[in-house]
């Protein structure tokens, strides 16, 4: 394993900073707080930690309007801060990767400052500007992916510049070279810094139709979808030029030794898996969603999978992601025992695993009263159902006032039932789903089969879905019950006697299965073959 570099062997933990810890009493957490909370991912296990923006914004979408990609917020602290914090990650054996937001800046960025001061202005073309069309009105029909026009009018230059989120957010133009120089520049800024790598914002979004062409109607649409999608983006999403500059950010992490880029992108497998890149010179780990969209069905997921790694190109590594800032709490999509069922599938799965901040603790979605909402898209979409605050609230660590995540009233309010499922309590409780997350994650280190290992016989079994890894000589056999009611089935007709390593509700080693496993409601097996047939 040691030969294995470190983003295929290793766990990636997402840190939304607003809401890790709060080191200065403003009820916004911060880098200091990340670090002094630097304990809890190295006792859970993971490898590295991906940190949500943390550039300087007026906080239009909460830090992915950035309006300097050299600089920290002074929400968030200091650059002398962020240094502290990868020293200090580092030297406990942790990466640290920054989240890149390259699509598009800040209304308030210099640049586009600059760019909006006249048609002339040598910045002009750093931005997607268009003149209006012969009503007056937006330049074609694209939308934006918070609702509405995604073209906005400048009254001082009579022009359309294009935002393909809010109005504050204005698109670059990364068909300019002086752009792409400008932003591999600033990637350089936080390698030099020493951070490991970049999870790069819609990456699948950078480049747009030459032709400003009118996006096709989508006859699939439903009145009760997000309005983006009324319309087939295919102008505006995943164009053949975007590898282009794909393989170009690639080429800049690759002047740092062991360092990677991984690309968020919401496309089906067929185009996700080409953000690899020609000749895997593109993305290392194109992010893949794909669980999260998935029917909860044995059949579904093992469709999914078997589909994904023959999608895969010779070589590839997968990558797994259950939940992050942008989704729906685990526990919520799937209720508190299947929560657990999914973080066994998660974590056993060929891939890297990217865990999402308190989905380890079996946190769920927080009402939002209609006074504390913060996020643009459910105020841009109200009724839809959009909004993003309910799963990105403050993580619990303790049951003293506002769950030892800070002195002052939080930026959003806590579950009301923190004083239960928190960090405190659940480390010491041997059957709680964070003792399960980490057992599960000591298992994958301790286990090259899991880590690193094939993975085959992905199969099906009414409720049951089961699947083998192995490397070497060892083998391991997984079965994860994603209903509600008691499963037998038998042991692969090779295999005589397994034993259990891990459960999901058992406690102990449990007993050696010979010829057929007994799998409880909403349980996860994990168990080493110790007699082939």
């Amino acid at each position: 394993m040691a030969e294995t570099i470190w983003w295929k062997r290793g766990i990636i933990y997402q840190i939304y900073p607003r809401s890790f810890q709060d080191s200065d009493d403003d009820g916004i957490g911060d880098l200091e707080g990340i670090r002094r909370r630097l304990d809890h991912p190295v006792w859970l296990g993971v490898d590295a930690i991906w940190i949500s923006p943390i550039y300087p914004s007026p906080m239009a979408d909460f830090g992915y309007d950035v309006a300097d990609y050299c600089e920290v917020d002074p929400r968030f602290g200091t650059l002398a801060q962020f240094d502290a914090l990868i020293a200090d990650a580092h030297a406990r054996g942790l990466r640290v990767i920054l989240d890149f937001v390259p699509n598009h800046s800040s209304d308030q960025h210099p640049w586009f400052r600059e760019s909006r001061s006249s048609t002339t202005n040598p910045k002009r073309d750093w931005y997607i500007w268009r003149d209006p069309a012969p009503d007056g009105g937006p330049p074609n029909n694209w939308l934006s992916q918070f609702g509405g026009s995604a073209w906005e009018r400048d009254p001082a230059t009579g022009q359309y510049y294009l935002h393909s989120f809010l109005k504050e957010q204005p698109d670059l133009n990364w068909r300019n070279p002086a752009v792409q120089e400008a932003m591999f520049q600033a990637m350089r800024f936080w390698l030099d810094r020493g951070v490991d790598g970049f999870r790069v914002d819609v990456i699948w979004l950078l480049i747009k139709d030459d032709q400003f062409r009118d996006n096709p109607p989508n006859p699939a649409w439903r009145p009760d979808e997000r309005s983006v999608e009324r319309l087939l983006q295919r102008y505006t999403a995943d164009r053949p030029e975007v590898q282009d500059v794909v393989a170009a950010m690639r080429a800049v992490v690759d002047e740092y030794p062991d360092r990677v880029l991984i690309g968020e992108i919401y496309l089906p497998i067929e185009r996700l898996v080409a953000f690899y890149g020609r000749d895997l010179k593109g993305a290392q780990l194109p992010f893949n969603f794909q669980l999260i969209s998935t029917a909860w069905s044995a059949a579904a997921i093992a469709g999914l999978v078997r589909d994904y790694e023959a999608a895969l190109p010779p070589g590839a590594w997968p990558n797994w992601v259950l939940g992050n800032h942008d989704q729906s709490r685990i526990a919520t999509r799937l209720g508190g025992a299947q929560a657990r069922v999914a973080a066994m599938l998660l974590l056993t799965l060929r891939g890297t695993p990217t865990l999402y901040y308190g989905d380890e603790l079996g946190m769920v979605d927080v009402p939002i009263p209609p006074d504390r909402i913060q996020d643009p898209w459910a105020k841009n979409e109200p009724g839809l159902g959009l909004g993003r605050d309910p799963s990105r609230t403050p993580m619990p660590w303790d049951d003293q006032p506002n769950a030892g995540f800070s002195s002052a009233e939080p930026w959003l309010p806590l579950n009301p039932d923190h004083a239960q499922p928190n960090v405190a309590r659940l480390q010491h409780d041997d059957r709680s789903i964070l003792t399960l997350y980490r057992r599960l994650i000591d298992l994958r280190r301790r286990t090259p089969a899991l880590s690193v290992g094939d993975v085959s016989e992905i199969r099906a079994i009414g409720n049951v879905l089961c699947f083998d890894r192995a490397e070497g000589a060892v083998r391991v056999l997984v079965f994860l019950n994603l209903g509600h009611e008691p499963a037998d089935l038998p042991l692969p007709p090779d295999v005589r006697r397994a034993r259990l390593v891990i459960s999901t509700v058992r406690g102990g080693d449990g007993p050696d299965f010979t010829d057929r496993v007994t799998l409880r409601p909403d349980e996860g097996l994990a168990c080493e073959v110790v007699d082939h047939g």
